[in-house]
């Protein structure tokens, strides 16, 4: 394999990795705070999704006006359309307002994400803190189902495009930057912008239970939540906020991916159980070990779909990432960095 082709495969990683990555550190949150099994948690990154695909409609609204001096086939006026925010703040303020409606739409997503996640937590998932992973399981994956099928009556089934803004459409040719001849090495921007996006939203998330008072009192309670709560503090609170943090993550992750895969109702489903897998290979209720195997599993999947692996292999890309978590579980049962006592009866 040309090493140009290597380094192909490593981005496409990456890039895959970082969906898994920030869907797993949200499960890993919620998990390992309030012991439950999230089987919602794909479903709030397709409604994350969703958000971008609603700030883009709605910053898409046009007024309708009748240009006389033109008309159509039929010898009707013209119907010109205006969207509002050109009304409202100029022809160039206005475009690229809808041009950059992606990155904006996280704006609207982070409060939207937080409600949802609040009301998750406060309206169904307390009631099943102390009940079997199973019941959790049923209950969250019931609910994905509800909201999957909201969002189907809303926008229908087919997949929605949402384009990257226009600074960002093209490919970026890493060939040149590290050496190699023009055009060998060639990325998407957007790709790249979804991986450094991904990068920075993971540091925060750690910086945040690393640094801060509240995030060193939510690692006390991972870790040993009766002596957090004898202390005086209301350790359940917090971990609501962690479940809403989560819900923001996986949300803000939709957002950002949308120019990638255009969304349908379906995207949640499709991410959650790779996820899952992710999760478990990296540990239950470890947030270092999700994202480290977010990242290799990622990999490993892009160089299984490689057209000459798939042709000695057929259909190997479709179970790469089972067959992996297989071999790992079977060296290394907590997962590769999973803490003793997790999942364990």
């Amino acid at each position: 394999m040309e090493l140009s082709a290597f380094l192909l495969q490593v981005l496409n990683g990456l890039d895959k990795g970082s969906a898994y990555a920030l869907i797993a550190l949200g499960l890993t949150l919620i998990f390992g705070t309030l012991g439950v099994v999230n089987f919602a948690h794909g479903a709030l990154f397709m409604i994350g999704a969703f958000c971008a695909i609603t700030v883009q409609r709605l910053l898409s609204i046009s007024v309708v006006t009748l240009d006389e001096t033109k008309t159509d086939f039929l010898g009707n006026p013209l119907k010109i359309r205006t969207p509002y925010v050109e009304q409202w703040f100029g022809e160039s303020i206005g475009q690229g307002l809808i041009d950059w409606s992606v990155p904006l739409a996280i704006l609207f997503a982070i409060p939207v994400m937080l409600l949802i996640g609040f009301a998750m937590e406060r309206g169904l998932i307390k009631h099943f803190y102390k009940r079997p992973h199973s019941d959790q399981i049923l209950v969250t994956f019931g609910l994905a189902i509800v909201l999957q099928e909201i969002i189907k009556a809303y926008f229908g089934a087919n997949q929605i495009p949402a384009p990257a803004p226009s600074a960002f459409i093209g490919s970026f040719d890493f060939g040149v930057f590290i050496g190699f001849d023009p055009g060998t090495l060639i990325y998407p921007y957007w790709r790249i912008v979804y991986f450094l996006f991904a990068m920075f939203i993971i540091a925060a998330v750690f910086a945040f239970l690393q640094f801060t008072t509240f995030g060193m009192v939510v690692r006390a309670g991972m870790a040993d939540r009766e002596t957090v709560g004898l202390l005086g503090i209301d350790i359940d609170k917090r971990f609501t906020i962690m479940f809403g943090i989560a819900a923001a993550v996986a949300g803000m992750a939709g957002v950002m991916y949308t120019p990638i895969n255009p969304p349908n109702y379906t995207i949640g489903m499709d991410f959650l159980v790779i996820s899952f897998v992710v999760v478990v290979v990296g540990g239950m209720g470890s947030l270092g070990g999700a994202v480290l195997a977010g990242f290799i599993l990622g990999i490993l999947e892009s160089f299984a779909s490689m057209r000459e692996v798939i042709e000695a292999i057929p259909g190997i890309n479709q179970v790469v990432i089972y067959l992996v978590a297989i071999l790992i579980l079977l060296a290394r049962p907590r997962g590769l960095l999973g803490r003793k006592g997790v999942m364990e009866s």
